[in-house]
């Protein structure tokens, strides 16, 4: 990722999102974020055999998680059950992970070996280039893989890699601003966005005017005035990434896919705002 403050910060907003821990220590300790993470092909390397460093490792740390992908990944899932046949209730080991080569095949090849082997209990995770294309496909063909681990298409927006967005002048001294550019629209002075729902589903926004008057929940809502911290701006990692849960919950389904959503959310403009807008451009043309 780009620099160790964007990394960090990534992490904070993942485990927001919803990705259940992460290998920044930093992070974990300075945001609270579930640390967790397995072992490094050096380790496993710097050993003169594969199964040492199994054991060693699964000795260390129990309940680990064994990289068995450094050599040949089906010989490192044996080794695995050869281990655990040898040592016995000795090691705690929670799963095997793949970080190279036709995950879906090898997932379920190891799934194979476990299970004849006893080890139903052994789960098994995935890793390696993956993204949400990726693992998308991986559970839609019912690949056995308990859990995923991404991190350079998280941390680096590889498939949009920027943003074509802009801060402008919106309000001065009271007043509405407008940038008249072709292509470049700009709303007029504070706005708030109303959230429509019916039932428990929400299903479209009104961007409005901050003090009018609409139907639905308002979205934005001020976390700092005057210099001072406000009780919005105060919500720790837990609440956020409730919340968000919760919000994304209430989204359409078609909405919280990866493709495209047909039709798309509504997203509209309210009558006094778009009044509002009319007002400004006549003035800021006179």
């Amino acid at each position: 990722m780009h620099g160790l403050d964007a990394a960090l910060k990534a992490a904070r907003a993942f485990h927001i999102a919803g990705v259940a821990a992460t290998s920044n220590v930093l992070a974990g300790r300075r945001y609270g974020v579930p640390l967790t993470g397995t072992m490094a092909h050096s380790y496993i390397q710097a050993h003169d055999r594969e199964a040492d460093a199994f054991r060693r490792f699964a000795r260390i740390y129990p309940g680990t998680v064994l990289l068995v992908d450094t050599y040949d990944t089906l010989e490192g899932v044996r080794r695995v059950i050869e281990l655990l046949k040898d040592e016995g209730e000795k090691l705690d080991i929670s799963a095997v992970r793949l970080d190279s080569g036709d995950l879906g095949t090898l997932a379920v090849e190891a799934r194979r070996l476990l299970d004849e082997a006893g080890l139903k209990h052994i789960d098994i995770f995935a890793s390696g280039g993956l993204d949400e294309d990726g693992i998308a496909a991986l559970v839609a063909d019912g690949a056995p893989i308990s859990g995923f681990g991404v991190g350079t298409s998280m941390g680096v927006a590889a498939d949009a890699p920027d943003l074509d967005i802009a801060y402008k002048l919106c309000e001065y001294a009271g007043r509405g601003r407008l940038k008249l550019s072709t292509d470049k629209p700009i709303l007029p002075g504070r706005k708030q966005v109303f959230r429509l729902s019916r039932g428990e589903s929400d299903v479209g926004d009104v961007i409005g005017l901050a003090d009018e008057a609409q139907d639905g929940r308002r979205l934005l809502e001020p976390v700092m005035r005057d210099g001072t911290r406000l009780p919005a701006g105060k919500s720790d990692i837990i609440r956020s990434r409730d919340y968000a849960a919760g919000q994304i919950a209430r989204l359409p389904a078609a909405v919280r896919g990866l493709t495209a959503a047909d039709p798309p959310y509504p997203v509209t403009v309210s009558p006094a705002l778009d009044h509002y807008r009319e007002i400004t451009r006549q003035e800021v043309q006179k």
